[in-house]
């Protein structure tokens, strides 16, 4: 994967040195060629084509700033209430992630979302305890967004 980024960044270098034109555009247009070039030549290359891999990169981002915008809103109209109602809690929750590196991507994107902090880990559990701000509105909540991080996971990982 590394030899294919680097390649398709020398492409779109070369690009530039052919046009001499020593702009951003121009390197662009070199990346976007040399993606298609490297993609038609990826049963060359002994690992898969990044593409696919960047795109689950990509979609990974795009479901943490959801999460991240949908818990914001929730904990400012907690915070906002005239009467603050909240019952903090702690709660266990069951993870299908195994190795050290996406435990603690899940982890990370759990506990940098509003209203919730991971506590404690326990990998050869695969066992995550979660302190909410509060376990009615944010238990469910959490729970959801943890299954669709872990698919997200999993879809870079493999």
């Amino acid at each position: 994967m590394t030899l294919q980024i680097l390649l398709n960044l020398l492409i779109g270098a070369v690009w530039m040195l052919l046009h001499d034109q020593w702009e951003f555009r121009t390197f662009v247009v070199g990346y976007i060629i040399g993606f298609f070039i490297v993609f038609g030549l990826r049963r060359f290359f002994p690992t898969p084509f990044y593409g696919k891999k960047s795109w689950a990169i990509l979609k990974l981002l795009f479901l943490f700033i959801k999460e991240l915008f949908l818990s914001t809103l929730v904990v400012i109209r907690q915070v906002t209430r005239p009467k603050l109602n909240i019952q903090p809690g702690i709660f266990r929750v069951e993870t299908k992630l195994k190795s050290d590196w996406e435990i603690t991507l899940l982890s990370n994107l759990i506990t940098l979302t509003p209203g919730s902090v991971v506590m404690e880990v326990a990998p050869e559990e695969g066992v995550f305890y979660i302190h909410a701000m509060d376990m009615t509105e944010f238990q469910n909540s959490i729970i959801r967004s943890k299954e669709r991080f872990e698919d997200a996971i999993l879809e870079v990982t493999k």
